[in-house]
């Protein structure tokens, strides 16, 4: 199966239809009026598609298990069809669109079972997704495409060139998936002073993100929380929090990580742990949702 542990968790929902055309009135009125031999055409079919919908990881081979929070199924009965909708949520990594087809077919195909028996005639059509919300593609970046991008790698080995830079360079990839580039790049030694002139230097020249990786930890050289902490004007513990959050479900260090965001003036300051691993999945937990910042900062506009 795809790897989706990089993925952040929030609401997911669809909607599927799923259409049965029947041979004739006679069979939509057995269906209405329940006297099909094989019994209630549209409860029976509900129960399977709801066996179905839970069950959709054991039939399709890339699917991956699931809590499933919510399972409807509506039928609207016209003169010659009735149209299935299965909406099926859960609060997970993944969507549940294959989860809301799964369930509408198997409600349609269990309708066709029942009713061939006394219509040869049934036919099952129009299985399609109608809809659905959650993850990033609701909440993607659109709107700040025209960022400015900094990132700042805080290392006194890597500054001195004993150590190669990696952290600094996942960051720089995330950027580019988000269809961002990066404006300036810079390399400097764990001193408050270098660091605090980087980020005087960046938010002169109005950059809008600086991303930052490298001295968040708990050691004697680790001062970057130090640094950026007195510059900001408006810290965001949200997004620190989500950072934290994200790392402890995949290691208990990452509670030892003292990631820093906030605002000085209007540029997003975001110090990120140094390794590679940290910085790559503290990227993972917050992007692309963070951008939204800038669509509400002051009405920023991004057509300059």
């Amino acid at each position: 199966m795809v790897d989706i542990t990089h993925k952040i968790i929030t609401l997911r929902t669809a909607t599927a239809q799923a259409i049965v055309k029947v041979g004739s009135p006679e069979t939509m009125q057995a269906i209405l009026n329940k006297t099909v031999p094989k019994g209630d055409v549209l409860e029976v079919s509900r129960t399977a598609g709801l066996f179905a919908v839970k069950n959709t990881s054991n039939a399709i081979p890339d699917c991956h298990p699931m809590p499933i929070e919510y399972t409807g199924i509506q039928f609207e009965c016209g003169s010659d069809e009735v149209k299935i909708e299965v909406t099926v949520k859960t609060i997970y990594r993944t969507g549940v669109e294959v989860e809301a087809m799964h369930g509408a077919s198997i409600v349609a195909l269990t309708m066709y079972d029942m009713l061939k028996p006394i219509d040869k005639n049934v036919e099952i059509s129009t299985i399609k997704l109608l809809q659905k919300k959650g993850g990033k593609s609701d909440y993607g970046n659109k709107e700040v495409q025209k960022l400015s991008v900094a990132v700042m790698v805080c290392s006194d080995s890597v500054s001195s060139g004993k150590k190669e830079d990696k952290a600094g360079k996942v960051i720089s990839e995330k950027v580019r998936q988000l269809g961002l580039s990066i404006s300036k790049y810079s390399v400097i030694p764990d001193e408050i002073v270098d660091i605090q002139n980087s980020i005087h230097t960046f938010c002169d020249q109005k950059i809008d993100l600086v991303l930052i990786t490298g001295g968040t930890g708990l050691s004697n050289r680790d001062v970057t929380p130090e640094a950026v902490l007195p510059l900001l004007d408006r810290r965001i513990p949200g997004i620190e929090e989500a950072i934290r959050s994200y790392g402890q479900d995949r290691t208990p260090y990452a509670m030892l990580s003292r990631s820093v965001v906030g605002f000085k003036g209007n540029t997003l300051i975001m110090a990120l742990p140094g390794s590679t691993t940290g910085a790559s999945e503290s990227m993972d937990a917050v992007f692309p949702s963070v951008l939204h910042l800038f669509k509400l900062l002051n009405g920023f506009d991004h057509g300059k």
